[in-house]
């Protein structure tokens, strides 16, 4: 979850062009909305995703109550495979007032359901949690790299303003096999310094922005096979209708612009996106 993007209007963005072929949309928050706007009905925010091409989707809960709404929305919608964790925002709370043992024993048992196929959002984030809340993410960060690698689940990773630490971490913990940096933020030297280390890294909305110009220049040393795309649904809507709210739907507007800065074709992108989805989460 980022919530970075700038709050606009409410009108919903038209549908883009189906894409050629399926892909999933690697990380949203399903019925969350921004702001005081009403939850979307999910049956309805997956059948509009259905039909241009977005067939699959991965649902984050990351603070408990999402969490446990993530393994309701697996059980109700076939289309739907979930990831749960503490957002590293969380974690210093729940230090702080003592409650993070039984918080991460929630998350290991949630963890367990055969259609959770994710630890995750965990991470670090130095944006919106000050230097006395480090400690906190930094323990929170480990417990859930060593959980990921206990029950072979991939590792989705938020990463804002903390590339050095992150890979450190990882480093000295032993990444999962399966370790995807989320809403991808690094530059170049990042980029391929993850690739070196067989990260994926999934690209959002960010990457269509006039002002990401380094973001994709990124992406464009990133091998198809190590390639995720997401929308952080609600957040991060793509160009054109960056400030709306976004939903899996408008995930072609950002395959088609990953094409772009790739050089390949777009059936070609969808493709390796789709089996990188397969290979990362196994079968829907």
């Amino acid at each position: 979850m980022s919530g970075g993007d700038r709050p606009g209007h409410r009108e919903a963005p038209p549908a883009p062009d189906r894409l050629p072929l399926p892909v999933v949309d690697d990380h949203c928050h399903l019925g969350l909305g921004r702001g005081d706007a009403p939850a979307p009905d999910v049956a309805d925010v997956l059948a509009q995703a259905a039909a241009v091409g977005v067939d699959r989707v991965v649902q984050i809960g990351c603070e408990l109550p999402s969490a446990r709404e993530t393994v309701r929305l697996v059980n109700a919608h076939p289309r739907v495979l979930g990831g749960v964790a503490l957002h590293p925002n969380e974690a210093p709370a729940h230090v702080a007032d003592g409650t993070f043992d039984a918080a991460f024993a929630e998350i290991e048992e949630l963890a367990a359901h055969p259609r959770v196929r994710v630890v995750g959002e965990t991470g670090l984030d130095y944006y919106r949690t000050g230097p006395d809340g480090v400690a906190a993410q930094h323990e929170s960060f480990r417990r859930h790299i060593d959980l990921a690698k206990r029950t072979g689940l991939a590792l989705q990773i938020h990463d804002r303003d903390a590339h050095d630490d992150v890979l450190r971490i990882l480093t000295e913990e032993g990444a999962p096999d399966r370790t995807v940096l989320h809403c991808f933020s690094g530059d170049m030297a990042m980029a391929r310094e993850c690739v070196a280390r067989g990260y994926t890294m999934s690209f959002s909305g960010t990457v269509t922005f006039k002002n990401s110009r380094a973001l994709r220049d990124a992406l464009s040393v990133v091998p198809l096979e190590l390639l995720q795309v997401e929308t952080d649904a609600p957040y991060l809507t793509p160009s054109p209708h960056r400030g709306a709210d976004n939903a899996p739907y408008l995930v072609p507007l950002t395959v088609r612009a990953m094409a772009e800065v790739l050089n390949v074709a777009v059936p070609t992108l969808c493709a390796a996106l789709s089996e990188n989805g397969e290979r990362l989460y196994g079968p829907w």
